[in-house]
């Protein structure tokens, strides 16, 4: 073996150890097992494959979150709309007493009924970041119009497109609008149209005890389409929870592929600080004697 053999066998031994130095102090300082993808091509690919399901996960999340708001949104409304309409109720049971009633008071409880109707047309018409959400996908603007002839009667329609949906899994959607032709009914059939017959009949002498069915019909379909809308709202909570929980996992095994433990990133950097000495000592040892050496 020839002293050039020697010298380029031992700066190939010196170039591969400060090689494997320069990359644990790559990763000594990033804390990331992987830099690019040649260091490990099987758990780069499995750790690219958890990223995706992350990425879906979070707007899966996002999708939720939204939905969970709809929900809440309209929550409070038919919370609101069932409070006003129990004031309704009650003013007709109050102003189906026509002997205890003088024209004036019936003409009160009539103002005040139509005040109560503009109120729930408000309600009907809640939106949450500028969607209504009693009309669906419909682009109408609002989820109930009211319309008044030149004879000042009033009609009533009702805007209702298709569903809105969130998907919070890969086979699972969860509907987040509620139908509002259901809750509040359409045309003749609203319960707007009914409080302007119960206010007309008032003002005429008509005993309105007769609506008291009509009125308790329009209250429990409301009541059954919040109860509707919490199952819905409980299926979203139940999809959160999974989420978050495997996000959690998602990030564990991420972290389990991508990231190096300090603790050990350090103690193999420090072992192979001591190798790369140890193997410049030994080779200026080897390569020290020379042929004139020798010759002393």
């Amino acid at each position: 073996m020839t002293s050039q053999t020697q010298m380029r066998d031992a700066q190939r031994n010196l170039q591969t150890n400060m090689a494997n130095l320069a990359k644990l102090q790559e990763q000594a300082s990033s804390l990331k097992a992987i830099s690019r993808a040649s260091d490990n091509p099987t758990a780069a690919a499995s750790a690219m494959a958890v990223r995706t399901e992350q990425s879906a996960v979070a707007q899966y999340s996002r999708n939720a979150e939204n939905g969970n708001n709809w929900l809440t949104t309209i929550d409070g409304a038919l919370d609101t709309a069932s409070s006003l309409m129990n004031k309704v109720r009650d003013l007709t049971v109050q102003g189906a007493n026509d002997g205890a009633l003088s024209a004036t008071a019936k003409e009160a409880i009539a103002v005040e009924l139509e005040g109560l109707k503009e109120e729930l047309l408000t309600t009907a018409n809640t939106t949450f970041v500028g969607r209504t959400v009693f009309a669906g996908n419909s682009d109408a603007g609002a989820a109930v119009t009211a319309t008044q002839d030149d004879a000042g009667a009033w009609t009533y329609t009702s805007h209702s497109g298709g569903s809105v949906e969130r998907r919070v899994g890969g086979s699972n959607t969860v509907r987040v609008d509620a139908d509002g032709s259901a809750v509040f009914g359409d045309g003749a059939d609203s319960v707007f149209a009914l409080i302007d017959t119960i206010a007309s009949e008032l003002r005429g002498g008509t005993n309105i005890g007769g609506n008291l069915d009509a009125l308790d019909s329009r209250m429990s379909a409301m009541i059954e389409q919040r109860s509707v809308g919490g199952a819905r709202q409980a299926n979203l909570e139940r999809a959160q929870e999974a989420l978050m929980t495997k996000a959690g996992t998602l990030e564990s095994t991420r972290s389990g592929l991508e990231d190096l433990d300090l603790g050990q990133a350090i103690l193999d950097l420090t072992l192979q600080e001591t190798t790369y000495q140890a193997a410049l000592a030994v080779t200026a040892r080897v390569l020290q004697p020379t042929l004139m050496d020798f010759l002393r």
